[in-house]
């Protein structure tokens, strides 16, 4: 019988203990106290400033990569060089000595990110890392490399906090942009705000829950556009390691060039659902393409179309409002399906059968 029609009665407190045993929403509730915790981790690494006219290049994989593409998007236009990320074994062929790379590895042992260090030094880039140990921290303290510490004990996707503010304080360290220290304490102080209203304790009917029942069942398309674009494809990883279900993402308005025609035959195909994040600073023009295009596709989503806003002024609140927000509905979803959320033994698969390839 399937996990649909098994699904629990209600998101309460005490059925979401009993289906998270390994309490990946605790990690998610202590978002506001990871940014602060990484505040002072960061600020402790007490690492010079240095300018680097060639901007900030982030590497990194997976839960550990996320942080550089949300850096990004909360610096936006106060960003004064360029902040790129890079998923896979090589650094951008235009990477000279004047590029900073910061190479970010949770558990310090993902292969790729080991490459783009090694790349790093031999072109001669300043380098930064961000990692709780492993061989990456190993090789940074052997060649001088500053060391951006990480809290430990934490899957690398609920790491999300301390990975972004390290992205951050790279950006800050290598003159690619402003510190926001103060930015991130209000943030954390909003965060703790909306963690009651969308939390466990939170009413049957609150956003998190009520999305994600009309989520479940269907294969969820997480739509964004500028600053919300990096947020959108975080909720799409958060769904398929979390709730273990397919989810996609999709960036405005380029899927309106394409990705909008294959919507006419969404239901020959199976259920899906859309989600639009809308920036509350978004262009008119942006917004106006995502109600012109959940009408034309609404018929064909049968889980719905559904537009989600950003919370807050400052970007950092903005973006980690809806940070917070998928967090919390893919732990909901995981339940949904009677899924663990914790554990992802095919990714633990794979990298022990490429350890045996070496």
């Amino acid at each position: 019988m399937s996990t649909i029609q098994n699904r629990p009665a209600a998101l309460d407190e005490k059925m979401l203990a009993e289906l998270d045993p390994s309490e990946q929403l605790a990690d998610v509730l202590a978002i506001p106290e990871h940014l602060r915790d990484a505040v002072w981790k960061a600020e402790s690494a007490a690492v010079e400033p240095w300018e680097s006219s060639g901007g900030l290049v982030v590497a990194g994989m997976g839960g550990s990569a996320i942080g550089g593409r949300l850096a990004r998007a909360i610096l936006g236009d106060q960003a004064s060089r360029p902040v790129l990320g890079v998923a896979g074994y090589a650094l951008p062929p235009w990477t000279t000595p004047e590029v900073t790379v910061l190479c970010a590895s949770y558990s310090g042992e993902t292969e790729e990110t080991l490459a783009c260090f090694e790349a790093a030094g031999v072109i001669g880039a300043r380098r930064l890392v961000a990692t709780t140990g492993g061989r990456l921290a190993t090789a940074a303290r052997a060649e001088g490399v500053p060391v951006l510490p990480l809290a430990g004990g934490l899957q690398p996707r609920s790491a999300v906090a301390y990975l972004t503010v390290a992205a951050l304080e790279a950006a800050a360290i290598c003159g690619a942009g402003p510190r926001l220290t103060t930015e991130i304490d209000v943030a954390a102080d909003h965060l703790e705000q909306l963690s009651v209203a969308w939390g466990p304790g939170s009413d049957e009917d609150s956003e998190a829950k009520a999305l994600a029942r009309a989520l479940h069942g269907t294969v969820p398309v997480i739509a964004g556009a500028d600053v919300t674009e990096p947020i959108a494809y975080r909720w799409k990883t958060q769904i398929n390691e979390n709730a273990k279900q397919h989810a996609f993402a999709s960036v405005l308005p380029e899927l309106n060039h394409n990705e909008l025609v294959g919507w006419g035959s969404a239901q020959r195909f199976g259920r899906f659902s859309a989600v639009f994040l809308d920036d509350s600073d978004a262009t008119p023009r942006v917004q106006r393409r995502i109600e012109l295009t959940r009408g034309l596709i609404e018929d064909a989503a049968a889980g719905g179309t559904h537009v989600v806003p950003t919370r807050g002024q400052t970007s950092v609140e903005r973006v980690f409002s809806l940070v917070l927000l998928g967090d919390l509905v893919s732990i909901y979803l995981a339940v949904l399906n009677g899924e663990d959320p914790g554990p992802v033994p095919v990714i633990d698969t794979l990298k022990a059968r490429l350890a045996e390839l070496e």
